[in-house]
């Protein structure tokens, strides 16, 4: 019996961390997703087709829609990578790297919960 209660107490921590990481990903989520809907990115194709000026104004007008098209681009990875480590919560996988299999360290899921590897594995892929 005491064996079942040390592991009732191990699973309620890795749950307890699970559900911080899960209210992390979504307080994430909701962020932005209310920054993506505070300047579509017509309104500024629409402002910048609109300019009168100089081709620097121009250049820069241009370089302003590259820009926050980068950034749309990119928080919809994100959102996407926070939709598939919910689904990981759900399937209880989360919090193992994808292409070792081994547990992810915690701190690596603190700082990015949206992760998919661990950084052993990262830094094989980076190199």
């Amino acid at each position: 019996m005491a064996r079942g209660g040390n592991h009732g107490a191990a699973g309620s921590t890795h749950e307890m961390n699970v559900a911080v990481h899960k209210d992390a990903l979504l307080k994430k989520r909701a962020e932005l997703e209310e920054t993506a809907g505070l300047k579509p990115l017509s309104d500024s194709m629409e402002h910048n087709n609109g300019r009168q000026g100089d081709m620097a104004d121009q250049a820069s007008g241009n370089n302003e829609v590259h820009i926050h098209l980068r950034l749309k681009q990119t928080d919809a990875k994100i959102l996407q990578a926070i939709d598939e480590a919910l689904m990981r919560i759900e399937k209880g996988t989360f919090g193992i790297c994808r292409d070792c299999g081994e547990p992810i360290a915690g701190a690596r899921l603190n700082a990015i919960p949206w992760t998919r590897v661990c950084i052993t594995c990262k830094e094989k892929q980076k190199a």
